[in-house]
């Protein structure tokens, strides 16, 4: 299993070396000049060309690369223009705010996809099939950034029984004790009530927005799989057997379809990682999307490159979980067949 892990792992380096030269390509390609920009319209040509030469952009594409890969090497993602601060500590301390989004948002839509695409695999035919297709279909086709919108308009605007979209907690609320980085446990770890409840209510819109673009193709894939595997030899013959038919459907059916379901649990869980820069500029969440966001509108080069390398690292790791599944699931994977 190990072996095989690190086979994977040594698979990666052509990927993460492939992002560094596009991500560095595309953000030299984005309109706009960052020195004019903070420089300001007052600034004269001469002001401008100083702080093109103090952020080295006066320098040839082929020199900033080779400077870009030399600050990589030692750990370096640049200093933002906007904030001044270093984009390691930016990216680091708004990375847990779009993990707790978004994970809490994957596991609302395994813990409602899974259990429907298994009931409509097994009631086929029924109103629980046709509310799958119905919920499958209507992820499929709501934009997560529309989605996020009308949530926002309706229990906020309308409703008025949702909090302002304006972050992670209210403005009233203390954030609590930063622990993990995470509001939800932070605040369960050091008994904030308060905390926990009003990040809670904060959490709800944008994750279920989320929720609701990700389990679409969760429960599409649950389906199709168990009605595949119900159709097999060995689940006819353990129902001939006299097996109980819970017994049939989760010890015997879903452990061979889950594999499917493992696969399009990671890409799912990619999407999501897209999907964040929209739910977060909608929601104000301050997570490496908005980062990301603000930086493209400023030309903010830094930020940008670092948010691309952060989510390329991030979904390296994705794979790797997704491999050591396939090894806990399936023993045949561990034995490298």
């Amino acid at each position: 299993m190990l072996k095989l892990l690190l086979s994977r792992l040594a698979t990666t380096i052509p990927s993460v070396i492939g992002v560094v030269v596009v991500t560095f390509a595309l953000t030299r390609l984005l309109p706009g000049d960052p020195a004019a920009y903070f420089a300001g319209l007052a600034a004269s040509p001469k002001a401008v060309e100083e702080i093109r030469v103090k952020l080295g952009l006066n320098k040839s594409l082929p020199e900033q690369f080779v400077a870009y890969i030399g600050d990589l090497l030692h750990g370096n993602l640049g200093n933002s223009l906007s904030t001044g601060q270093p984009v390691v500590t930016e990216i680091a301390n708004r990375l847990p705010a779009s993990a707790e989004l978004t994970l809490v948002a994957l596991l609302l839509a395994v813990v409602i996809a899974i259990p429907l695409g298994v009931l409509a695999a097994v009631k086929q035919g029924t109103w629980i099939d046709h509310l799958c297709r119905i919920v499958t279909t209507a992820g499929v086709s709501l934009p997560v950034f529309f989605t996020g919108l009308l949530f926002a308009y309706l229990f906020y605007y309308v409703l008025q029984i949702a909090p302002a979209p304006s972050g992670r907690l209210d403005v009233f609320i203390s954030a609590p004790k930063d622990i993990t980085g995470f509001y939800l446990i932070d605040s369960a770890l050091t008994g904030n009530g308060e905390a926990f409840v009003g990040a809670l209510k904060q959490l709800a819109l944008p994750a279920i927005s989320m929720a609701i673009f990700s389990l679409a193709p969760l429960a599409r894939m649950t389906r199709g799989s168990m009605l595949s595997v119900l159709g097999s030899d060995f689940i006819r013959t353990a129902r001939a057997s006299g097996l109980a038919p819970h017994t049939v459907v989760f010890a015997y059916a879903f452990r061979n379809a889950v594999l499917p379901v493992i696969t399009v649990l990671g890409m799912v869980f990619s999407f999501l990682l897209g999907a964040n820069v929209l739910v977060e500029t909608v929601f104000a969440w301050p997570g490496i999307g908005l980062y990301a966001v603000n930086a493209l509108i400023t030309s903010d080069y830094a930020p940008v490159q670092g948010f691309v390398l952060t989510m390329a690292v991030l979904y390296i790791v994705l794979n790797l979980v997704i491999d050591f599944l396939y090894g806990l699931v399936d023993p045949r994977v561990r034995l490298g067949s």
